[in-house]
């Protein structure tokens, strides 16, 4: 993050903003926009005038998964879209859409004041949140997710979604 953490007890004067163009540190805000996980500011040096962008986002606490072996590895963001985008590709998933799912399941996760997930719950919220929104990609994810081993597990899989 740029700028220094969020924290409410965190002053702008004590960020230490420099001005990217001459190295002062006097700044003040021209603009603000609040967005769900970040916030943008555009701001001007007092000095120069140049304007330049600082984007501010909360920290999130450390977050691991502990896989199926038992093994421990920090959550990531992206691994978690990048199977929801194989799953989803050449189907009507908007990105937007998967970005909504991820940001549903890490507000599910960090509420819930845990640092350890097991995989197994992370697979699941997704399936779910995959059947919601499109079937077809909700049977890739789970026939990855579940390695369904002969034809019939996946069989199954399908006679009970279609139901």
């Amino acid at each position: 993050m740029i700028g220094g953490p969020c924290r409410p007890d965190f002053t702008e004067a004590q960020s230490q903003l420099i001005c990217p163009s001459c190295r002062k540190s006097e700044t003040r805000v021209v603009d603000s926009r609040d967005d769900e996980s970040v916030v943008r500011r555009r701001r001007e040096c007092l000095d120069c005038k140049s304007r330049f962008t600082t984007y501010e986002r909360m920290e999130a606490p450390r977050l691991f998964v502990v896989k199926k072996d038992g093994r421990r590895e920090q959550y990531n963001r992206d691994k978690v879209l990048t199977g929801l985008r194989r799953a989803c590709e050449k189907r009507p998933v908007s990105e937007a859409q998967m970005e909504e799912v991820v940001a549903g399941l890490e507000r599910e996760l960090f509420s819930r004041g845990e640092n350890e997930i097991p995989t197994t719950m992370l697979g699941e919220k997704l399936m779910e949140a995959l059947k919601r929104i499109d079937k077809v990609a909700y049977i890739r994810f789970a026939s990855v997710y579940r390695s369904f081993d002969d034809i019939g597990s996946f069989q199954a899989e399908l006679a009970e979604l279609a139901k």
